[in-house]
This record gives structure tokens, sequence and C-alpha cells, in this order.
């Protein structure tokens, strides 16, 4: 295999404060989608500086929804609520109008 054209070094650089996305990471190193996708897979140091870089983003999309719950944003409490609520009763409610036939097993009737 001949030398790279592009160093781990330039692709780390890039994906600070990209936000995860490939295109944005590609133009800021000057490449394609393509080749920056290929280092992000093959290199493990720019595969953990880009899954850095998706964890902070979502550690700040987690910070706007606990901010809106402060504030009491009903909306972001009840979603939150049925994410991460669920080993205390909580969940997402299915509706289905029309005719729903059930076939319930209990642990007793099994063989």
């Amino acid at each position: 295999m001949g030398k790279e054209l592009y160093s781990t070094t330039q692709f780390i650089e890039a994906i600070k404060g990209s936000g995860g996305i490939v295109t944005t990471i590609a133009h800021r190193v000057g490449c394609t989608w393509h080749t920056a996708k290929k280092y992000i897979d093959t290199h493990p140091t720019v595969a953990k500086a880009y899954l850095d870089e998706q964890e902070s983003i979502l550690d700040m999309a987690e910070g706007v929804v606990f901010k809106n719950i402060r504030d009491g944003d009903t909306q972001d409490a009840k979603w939150y609520l049925s994410k991460k609520g669920k080993h205390r009763g909580y969940g997402e409610a299915i509706q289905h109008e029309g005719e729903v036939k059930l076939n319930v097993v209990y642990d007793n009737e099994r063989e």
C-alpha cells in the first residue's frame, strides 16, 4: 500500500466541533465523504475522536432536555420518562383502533 494522502492528525483536528457529521469532516480535510469515512473506520485514533465528538453532542442534547424539564417543559418531561423511566412504570403507550386478538400464555400453562 502506498503513502496515504492525509494524516490521522488532519482528521482528528477536523472532527473537533463537527458534530460527528462526516461531510463536515471531509470538507475540512479537503477529501471526499468516502475517504473521511474510511479513515474513521480504519484508524483507531480517528475512530476514538469521532466517537468522542458524537458523545459530546449527545451530552449537549441531554443538557437541553434537562434544562427544558427544569423550566417546566412537560413534553420533554414526558419524553424523558418514556425513555428513562420504564423501571418506574413509565413508557410509550401504544394505541390501536379496531379489533385486536391476543394470545396470552401464562407461565403455568407452558410445558
